[in-house]
């Protein structure tokens, strides 16, 4: 009978936390699987574990589930931990219809205990950036300060590139870079990213990632909404105290409204400035649209050029792996045909440059070829030194003015307009040498999408305009002339 448990113990910490490797259990994993029914604190042996466990002792609170693992005192304090229902079992946390409806990101935050604080910390149901900005870094941002105002809080801004930028790297590898350097010093046990699925490559897999090797593996954005906060239990299962994560905008607002019931000692969060993702329906959509070989898409980004650079790959598709680059104009989008695709959280999103992020790694403020880096506070600064070594920087610039084109580009996204390709290309080529560039080009991509996002909230989410639109999203948005109804 013991034997029975003690096997059923091992498959169930294998199944649902993915820690414990079976192919590996030895006397001494027996022993600690004993352990984890019985809900003691142990020293792991390295063999039980995955390889970031070799040549580390790691001491693992082990959960069973049941609300007498815990004290009461725990219990006060982590009331997520009492939780069995929820992740669409049925009753008041079903997940199934998610607190946000038709507003939800799948953030992944619901699909965890963490559930029990939903209220307080989702985007989409409490929109709190600036209280947030005061706890993480210390500060809000100055309204009149226009930095500040578009990108938030920040103790320096700059652009930068690998020297030797990562093979199979979406840009030249910095947020891989930081974050193997971040597992690698020690700094932290493990990281939050996303893999790709084993059957589709557009597919996120949120992963709590414990080796170089498994970050390497998550390299390059995923256009697609991606529950990175789904592993939260796993994390909480793990016994961590410093992890990392890498995250977009309302992904890291949930995770910092709940980071003081993770139990951890130091988190590094590295963000990503996030705007208009889709639904894997929907990408489908966009690529077989907008791309002349939508099946060899490795993956795409709307570039400072005012083009959509496509990345390509024949081997996605049993080809001889030739690498090629294909751009789209943004004025050649059949804007009529795409408006429906992209996610109604995307289109009521205010956090576009991740303003609670340690550190944020994008591309839109800094010159064609390299990456626009945010360094919010101490944290930002620690990570950024982990690569100082392995990157090139330079000043970022501004040029140009974008008022008259955010101006213009409202009624003609309003209302769908699409040019032919031959005149797209042209005016392309005009905008790209003329319009805004540098931190202005940052600046007009902000805008456009606020513009854009206040119009969709009006409409159709009136009732909550007024609470959900942050005060500095207001400014930006008063600028300009919007359409009258």
């Amino acid at each position: 009978m013991l034997g029975f448990v003690v096997w059923l113990s091992s498959c169930k910490v294998y199944t649902k936390h993915s820690l414990v490797n079976k192919r590996r259990l030895s006397s001494k994993g027996v022993k600690q699987n004993v352990c984890f029914w019985l809900g003691h604190y142990v020293d792991v042996p390295s063999p039980v574990f995955f390889s970031v466990w070799e040549r580390r002792r790691v001491r693992k609170y082990c959960v069973t589930g049941k609300s007498s693992t815990y004290s009461q005192k725990e219990q006060e304090q982590y009331p997520h931990r009492r939780l069995k229902n929820y992740g669409g079992l049925g009753g008041k946390y079903d997940t199934r219809q998610y607190p946000a409806k038709s507003l939800c990101s799948h953030c992944g935050l619901c699909d965890t205990r963490f559930i029990h604080y939903v209220k307080d910390s989702c985007a989409f149901l409490n929109q709190h950036i600036s209280e947030l900005e005061y706890t993480v870094h210390g500060k809000s941002r100055d309204l009149e300060v226009e930095n500040e105002l578009y990108f938030g809080v920040h103790l320096n801004m700059i652009a930068a590139r690998r020297k030797q930028p990562l093979p199979g790297a979406q840009w030249s590898g910095i947020v891989t870079s930081i974050a193997t350097r971040l597992l690698e010093t020690g700094k932290v046990q493990g990281i939050v990213c996303v893999r790709n699925d084993e059957q589709d490559r557009f597919q996120p897999k949120p992963v709590l990632a414990t080796t170089p090797e498994e970050i390497y593996a998550s390299r390059v954005n995923k256009p697609t909404l991606s529950p990175n906060l789904s592993v939260l239990d796993t994390v909480e299962a793990s016994g961590f105290t410093r992890i990392g994560v890498i995250g977009v905008g309302c992904q890291v607002e949930a995770l910092r409204s709940v980071q003081s019931k993770l139990g951890l000692e130091k988190l590094y969060v590295l963000g990503t400035p996030c705007v208009d993702n889709v639904t894997r329906k929907g990408l489908d959509k966009f690529l077989r649209t907008t791309s002349t070989s939508p099946d060899t898409v490795v993956h795409y980004e709307f570039m400072q050029d005012f083009r959509v650079h496509f990345k390509h790959d024949d081997k996605v598709v049993g080809g001889p792996g030739k690498q090629w680059t294909e751009t789209v104009p943004f004025f050649g989008l059949k804007t009529n045909e795409l408006k429906d695709i992209f996610a109604p959280s995307c289109l009521s999103c205010f956090d576009y440059v991740n303003s609670l992020a340690d550190l944020v790694v994008g591309y839109m403020g800094a010159p064609f070829g390299w990456q626009w880096i945010v360094v919010r506070n101490e944290i930002g600064m620690e990570m950024l030194d982990l690569v100082s070594s392995q990157i090139e920087t330079m000043p970022l610039s501004s040029s140009g003015n974008r008022l008259q084109a955010v101006q213009n580009s409202i009624p003609a996204y309003d209302k769908g307009m699409t040019l032919p390709m031959w005149i797209a290309q042209l005016l392309g080529v005009v905008i790209d040498k003329l319009g805004p560039k540098g931190l202005e080009y940052a600046r007009f991509s902000i805008d456009s999408h606020f513009t854009r996002n206040y119009l969709y909230m009006k409409r159709n989410f009136p009732n909550i305009l007024q609470r959900h639109v942050p005060e500095y999203a207001r400014r930006i948005i008063e600028q300009y002339k919007l359409p009258k109804e």
